[in-house]
């Protein structure tokens, strides 16, 4: 099964060297092939009440997608357009909720989060995201950014208004383009990509990539990679001797297996989930 043989998954978040709490909020169950991670945005706690809502019902929710008769035909056909459009279901939902409890609540108007998900099935993984925070996989040598940040800052490069080295000390870093709950519907960028044995996917908040080069963070990986919880660890603990400036998450996925979905795996999973 998924949970025990194919994904290690490993978490670390932490509030950083100059925050007095911690607004991220992050969800991680093999057995699932989920992960999720969500940065808060508001004042007060505002942030920390919207990125821990919208990472409890999307747990809960997805928990139940995922044993649905729907995906499970979805998944066992490779039907990737329905897989997708039941998980931007999901965050769409999850955007509402967050939306009505900010416009019932003086006290939590405004609040917002950011959301990077992402659900294994099939060799496959379908990530769905909102806002800055980021999925990398690293794969044999090979580094790479698979979501594009929703910010001021990414529109900026990609007009060619600033160089990436000039993007580096910009002060436009935390200003998102996109955020969960804060318009009662979002855009959800999603998209599905293929996992092989050995890759390492990596969520994290803007917490890492703004206080860690992705190459220091690649070295990391590549370095640390046989034991993920010290990997994970390690990446919490370099962004805050850079300066932790912000709360900082990262979730660890090992694909150590193949996990093609084979007549009896659904049925496996939902026994499981029962």
């Amino acid at each position: 099964m998924i949970a025990e043989n194919c994904l290690e998954i490993a978490v670390s978040t932490d509030p950083g060297v100059i925050r007095s709490h911690n607004e991220d909020s992050v969800f991680a169950d093999a057995r699932l092939g989920l992960a999720i991670l969500a940065d808060g945005m508001g004042g007060y706690n505002a942030g920390e009440v919207a990125s821990g809502m919208a990472t409890t019902r999307l747990a809960a929710d997805l928990e139940r997608v995922i044993s649905s008769t729907a995906l499970q035909s979805a998944c066992r056909e490779g039907d990737t357009a329905t897989i997708e459009r039941h998980l931007l279901n999901e965050v769409s939902a999850a955007n509402f909720a967050v939306f009505h409890a900010a416009a019932g609540s003086s006290r939590y108007a405004g609040m917002g989060t950011t959301l990077v998900l992402a659900w294994f099935h099939n060799n496959r993984m379908t990530v769905a995201h909102v806002g800055d925070s980021r999925l990398y996989r690293l794969r044999d040598e090979e580094f790479a950014l698979l979501t594009r940040d929703h910010s001021l800052l990414q529109e900026q490069l990609d007009s060619g208004m600033i160089t990436p080295e000039e993007a580096r000390y910009s002060g436009n870093k935390n200003l998102v383009t996109r955020a969960l709950g804060v318009d009662p519907v979002v855009d959800v960028e999603i998209a599905s990509f293929d996992v092989s044995p050995g890759d390492i996917v990596l969520l994290c908040s803007d917490g890492l990539n703004d206080m860690v080069e992705d190459e220091e963070i690649a070295l990391a990986l590549r370095t640390l990679g046989g034991n993920l919880q010290l990997a994970a660890d390690h990446l919490v603990q370099l962004a805050n001797d850079n300066g932790g400036r912000d709360n900082v998450s990262v979730i660890l996925i090992k694909v150590r297996d193949d996990f093609a979905a084979g007549r009896n795996w659904w049925q496996r999973v939902r026994d499981m989930l029962k």
